[in-house]
């Protein structure tokens, strides 16, 4: 939002001032149309404990095998985030993942990081599975062109599955010398995971007041006795360096007790909205005539299953809208709108179009798609992948339309997605999912840094 301001403060210190009117124009409501109607959706399918089964369901197919249980996890996360959005995916999966690795005395912060990465995969296969293919896919001169959902669908779900192959067994290959279990019994983490929490409690109180320093004190009081009782159960064990497996067995039943489907008949019901909703994308493009826009579909969708599932407090599924989010991407049109008139996309353009003239003709079309691939890819690592997404879309109908460098738009398209969604694995924060997870780790006291996710 500063930054739309600013930019709009720009063009009306060099006479270009737009109306109000022409400001909320540059708003693509369709885009916001179908995050909304989405957003709506999985907060109706989150009440139904699905998520959490799917954790508990990898756990008993692993039977115990704790690498299986992590690709499994790997590729649910994958699958759902593809379908959903990556970052809908993490909110409801980081923390079952985290109860689920307290249970089996595993290291949270490693099978996180790799849930998240699958997550930014999966997220590329379809046009509703991460914010930048969203953005591609409602670009009303993109589609003007023939990008639909279900093109767009097809092309990206081949490339990710390839990707997959290649991702599974480098994870593998990437912690085969981590320990993912926990060394020490699960009674002293569980205690030092406590500390950390209560550490972090008394940390966020500032004493400005006679009952908070005496809550505060009261905190402190707590860590000091925690820290004591973890010293003297550091000697109970200071001669026990690993203890024996947990029983996986009875862990399921533990977790299988705690996670279970809610509301089956509620289940049902989504899943048919949600494939109704799904269908009605892949099919819009092959009938011209009925003009009903993904947002619009998304908008139908949504209000369909609130009717279904009798919702009665709409207010609570309004709480978990990501509001943020939405104004993000209002003030991201506006500021990319701006820019345009600033005519800085002109002149990232003809940069681009030059370094690919200098090329000869027959090798320009593949200098140009290792060109936005990789410039995606390094760009969206270092700053979120959405807003260059936005950026790079006039830049590529440019190019696409420049008469002497005679470049096929698609390709274009499918190798900007690409570069920007696997991009966002590249550090913390490269995508929006990362950094929710590593939201949700902290406040549970398994948070993990830049420099570890990084690595």
């Amino acid at each position: 939002m500063l930054g739309s301001l600013c930019a709009l403060a720009a063009l009306t210190a060099v006479g270009d001032k737009p109306s109000l009117t022409s400001v909320i124009g540059w708003v693509d409501w369709e885009t916001l149309a179908l995050l909304f109607g989405m957003m709506i959706m999985v907060a109706v399918f989150s009440e139904t404990g699905f998520f959490e089964w799917c954790a508990v369901m990898a756990c008993r197919l692993s039977k115990g095998r704790v690498w299986t249980m992590i690709i499994l996890l790997c590729l649910f996360a994958a699958i759902f985030s593809a379908f959903l959005d990556n970052v809908t995916t993490m909110l409801l999966f980081t923390p079952v993942t985290i109860r689920l690795c307290e249970v089996l005395n595993l290291k949270a912060r490693y099978i996180l990081i790799a849930e998240v990465l699958f997550t930014n995969i999966g997220g590329a296969a379809t046009a509703v599975g991460d914010p930048p293919n969203v953005i591609i896919v409602s670009n009303r001169r993109l589609k003007r062109q023939g990008i639909d959902f279900a093109g767009f669908t097809l092309h990206m779900s081949v490339g990710v599955a390839a990707v997959l192959l290649v991702a599974i067994p480098f994870l593998r290959l990437l912690l085969q010398k981590t320990n993912v279990h926990n060394r020490e019994p699960s009674s002293i983490v569980e205690l030092r995971h406590e500390i950390q929490v209560w550490k972090m409690a008394a940390q966020k109180i500032s004493p400005a007041s006679r009952e908070e320093t005496t809550v505060k004190c009261l905190l402190i009081q707590k860590v000091l006795s925690l820290e004591h009782l973890l010293k003297n159960s550091l000697k109970l064990y200071e001669r026990q360096l690993s203890q024996e497996a947990p029983d996986w067995q009875a862990s399921i039943q533990e977790l299988q007790k705690r996670h279970q489907i809610t509301d089956k008949f509620l289940l049902a019901k989504c899943f048919f909205i949600i494939a109704s909703v799904i269908a009605v994308f892949f099919l819009s493009p092959f009938f011209p005539g009925v003009h009903l826009d993904l947002g619009w579909t998304a908008i139908i969708g949504a209000i369909w299953l609130l009717v279904l599932a009798d919702v009665q407090d709409f207010e609570v599924i309004l709480h978990r809208i990501e509001w943020s989010t939405l104004l993000f991407f209002a003030s991201l049109f506006v500021l990319m709108e701006a820019l345009a008139h600033l005519e800085l996309i002109n002149y990232i353009v003809e940069q681009t179009a030059a370094l690919i003239k200098v090329v000869p003709p027959e090798h320009r079309f593949t200098v140009a798609l290792i060109l936005v691939l990789w410039v995606a890819s390094l760009v969206s690592s270092l700053v979120d992948n959405i807003p260059f997404t936005t950026t790079m879309i006039p830049v590529i109908l440019s190019l696409s339309e420049d008469k002497d460098l005679s470049l096929p738009l698609q390709p274009l398209v499918w190798a900007l997605a690409l570069g920007a969604c696997l991009g966002g694995n590249g550090t913390l924060i490269g995508a929006s999912a990362n950094v929710v997870c590593a939201g949700i780790a902290e406040r549970h006291g398994y948070g993990f840094s830049f420099l570890q996710f990084f690595k």
